[in-house]
């Protein structure tokens, strides 16, 4: 008798345009403005070589052509890069204001030097605030997650703690929150890499180690799992 050989069947992963298409698709119906602006990318490239070639080789049919295509490879490089900040900024967006957020931006989207952790060093178990570090050319960041009402302590008593291990080390306060002076989610990467530049790769690592032995005041449970918020890096 014929023995049955076949194997069942596996479901290919997604490959990375299919991917890239989903993603796309899951931002365009949360952001409509997204689409308009990758539009707009995609055809600025576009006038702008027409119009140049045009005007430097009218009657050109193979400058045309050659432009042409050109301009619409740049116009679809850029209206990718528009729709992944776009996604980027809707998944930070649907976490804000969740606790673990900062944990999830810190853990999966600092590049540039800088090193944070999912994991807050301070938190009040009653009020769920937390209080995350990040460490980087701008010094030494306290990020708060919360209200500056209820950080306020929380904060102060890690730049304590700080001033006693590097004393005269440059500390920076951010408060994430939809406050008044308070910094999004979304904005809290590119918020970072703008401080002004304090200390250098060598410094970075240095300051790095120490603080480590600091360790933090918890118990807290986890927050967002950072994969499920993974963006792909600016």
């Amino acid at each position: 008798m014929a023995k049955n050989d076949a194997k069942p069947k596996t479901q290919k992963a997604p490959g990375q345009f299919r991917q890239l298409w989903s993603m796309y698709k899951l931002t365009a119906k949360s952001d409509r403005t997204s689409v308009v602006y990758a539009a707009v990318a995609l055809v600025i490239p576009v006038i702008i070589g027409l119009a140049l070639s045009f005007i430097t080789a009218p009657g050109n049919v193979l400058n045309l052509v050659i432009t042409l295509i050109t301009s619409l490879m740049l116009g679809v490089l850029l209206a990718m890069v528009v729709m992944s900040r776009r996604a980027e900024r809707a998944a930070y967006t649907r976490i804000e204001g969740q606790a673990g957020a900062v944990g999830a931006v810190l853990s999966s989207g600092l590049r540039r030097n800088w090193r944070g952790a999912e994991m807050p060093v301070a938190f009040n178990p009653r009020t769920r605030e937390a209080v995350y570090r990040a460490i980087g050319p701008g010094g030494v960041v306290l990020i708060g997650e919360g209200t500056r009402k209820g950080l306020t302590t929380l904060l102060e008593d890690e730049k304590k703690k700080i001033g006693r291990v590097l004393p005269g080390v440059n500390i920076e306060v951010l408060l994430v929150n939809t406050e008044p002076g308070g910094v999004r989610i979304f904005e809290l990467t590119r918020t970072l890499y703008k401080l002004k530049k304090v200390l250098n790769r060598s410094e970075v690592s240095l300051i790095s180690k120490r603080l480590a032995a600091l360790g933090i005041n918890i118990p807290v449970p986890k927050g967002i799992d950072p994969t499920k918020v993974r963006m792909q890096r600016r």
